[in-house]
């Protein structure tokens, strides 16, 4: 597998493989599950290490039951429970051994286990057992205000203090990752557009990635500097959208107003540039699908937003109740932040220094000047500097992009062989983002696994809630600028 180095393991050696990870200052990106032979599952773990460039992948096979990794590698327990639930792989020792998908009796969306006939084994859904008059429980969704995804929250409080939050996520689970079993590989990006909207060039370029690893093809540079283009364009959009919604929820109206303004120019400019608001119909493996023509156009159009931005940014820098509300809100240590598996602006803003685009370059990151922002304060103030920061760097991006184009071819030609498989990876506005593909002997997809941001700091966003207040939850929550889509995939 390019861009990633394979190490088979057995079942005694995980978990001291595990422990050597966390002593040696690597990380657990994701874990999944799937049936080669289409009967007993392997389960495949993605790790990377600060000192080489490839991922590393472990395999373990004949993996029906396994010791659970989750009490060394916290981050692991969703995915722990996202295989119990739709592969029936057990993991003993589970700290947390109930269904995260699925709902009591409920085997329709078991994948890889049989027929689904048979519910899953690892019990109901659990809250803590609270006895005491004072506190009051808030049991809110999953049908919300507004226009926004369905999630169940339930609150332990006392007046205005939350002593304990539990999310509920995945009631509309849509089985993305199936939808690509039995595609072609070459035109199954239309489908990884559509996985999560705010998200669509982001998951097409790590499928693209995926699908280039497997077939050993090399993507042209004309196309590679398209797709940091594209990509920046989509940070853009996405941060400006979140300033916008994040003075919703400190009620600054003026500053809404004008974030989301400028996010409309944002997709104006992808439209005019692409043909689409979102960025979908351009990526495709081998590089594009046809040319794009920036011309003087766009490097002046960025400039004028870009002067636009930071004249808003000052204004939010001088709004003291809009700062306010987010000085202190919703901390979130660093450490927390690592073992939980925060990702993205989140885990930059609680001090991890990490960023794919540096770390494991893709595309044509390697030959430009990134500035990856970090800060310590770990709080909603902190996440947006972060995107702030990652704004004016998108900038500089995007025009550097633009200095260095020269013509050229925009595709080559990238057919997977049958049973080869790839890992292809980006970094989206929200955070990591990884595909694991497997071609079947007929040449079409056998699996594809989606490793969402959301998915990763949904995990870790409840750690913040903890012990705060009411007042502040929806802040918190606009701070981490979370989707479902992202997560329920």
């Amino acid at each position: 597998m390019i861009g990633a180095q394979i190490k088979r393991l057995t079942h005694e050696q995980l978990q001291e493989a595990a422990k050597m990870l966390q002593t040696s200052g690597g990380r657990m990106q994701f874990a999944y599950a799937w049936s080669p032979t289409g009967r007993e599952p392997e389960v495949r773990y993605v790790t990377s290490n600060s000192k080489q460039a490839d991922f590393e992948i472990w395999i373990v096979s004949d993996a029906r039951e396994l010791p659970s990794l989750a009490p060394t590698l916290p981050l692991l327990s969703w995915y722990e429970r996202e295989m119990m639930d739709l592969q029936g792989v057990q993991f003993t020792g589970h700290p947390e051994p109930y269904p995260l998908i699925l709902r009591p009796n409920d085997s329709t969306h078991i994948n890889g286990s049989g027929d689904g006939s048979h519910p899953p084994s690892n019990g109901r859904p659990h809250l803590p057992d609270i006895d005491a008059s004072d506190v009051q429980q808030l049991p809110f969704g999953p049908v919300r205000a507004d226009v926004l995804e369905s999630a169940e929250f339930t609150f332990f409080y006392v007046g205005e203090h939350i002593i304990h939050y539990q999310p509920r996520l995945f009631f509309k689970h849509r089985g993305m990752e199936m939808c690509f079993e039995g595609a072609d590989p070459r035109r199954a990006t239309v489908v990884a557009e559509r996985v999560s909207a705010v998200g669509s060039l982001g998951h097409a370029l790590a499928y693209c990635g995926a699908i280039e690893a497997a077939a050993g093809c090399e993507v042209p540079v004309r196309a590679k500097a398209l797709r940091v283009l594209l990509a920046e364009l989509e940070r853009l959009y996405n941060h400006l959208h979140y300033l916008g919604h994040l003075c919703h929820t400190t009620t600054l109206k003026v500053g809404e107003a004008q974030g989301k303004l400028l996010e409309e120019t944002a997709k104006q400019l992808n439209a005019r540039l692409t043909g689409s608001r979102f960025l979908r119909n351009v990526l495709a493996p081998g590089g594009l699908r046809r040319d794009l023509d920036p011309g003087r156009w766009l490097g002046d159009a960025l400039e004028n937003l870009r002067e636009e931005f930071v004249a808003y940014v000052n204004r939010l820098e001088n709004s003291e109740s809009h700062l306010d509300r987010l000085m202190t809100t919703g901390l979130l240590p660093e450490k927390i932040a690592f073992d939980q598996g925060a990702t993205g602006p989140i885990e930059r803003a609680s001090g991890l220094d990490r960023d794919l685009r540096r770390d494991h370059p893709y595309a044509l990151y390697a030959d430009l000047p990134l500035t990856v922002p970090t800060l310590k304060d770990g709080d909603a103030y902190a996440r947006e500097r972060v995107r702030i920061a990652e704004v004016e760097a998108a900038f500089v991006l995007c025009q550097r992009i633009l200095l260095l184009l020269e013509s050229g071819p925009i595709h080559a030609d990238c057919v997977p062989p049958p049973l080869s498989e790839g890992l292809g990876w980006a970094e989206g506005p929200r955070g990591s983002l990884f595909y694991a593909v497997h071609v079947g002997a007929d040449g079409r997809l056998a699996r594809v696994k989606i490793k969402s941001p959301s998915f990763s700091n949904w995990r870790a966003f409840p750690f913040t809630v903890h012990d705060t207040n009411m007042m502040d939850y929806a802040i918190n929550e606009a701070s981490f600028g979370l989707t479902m889509a992202g997560c329920d995939r």
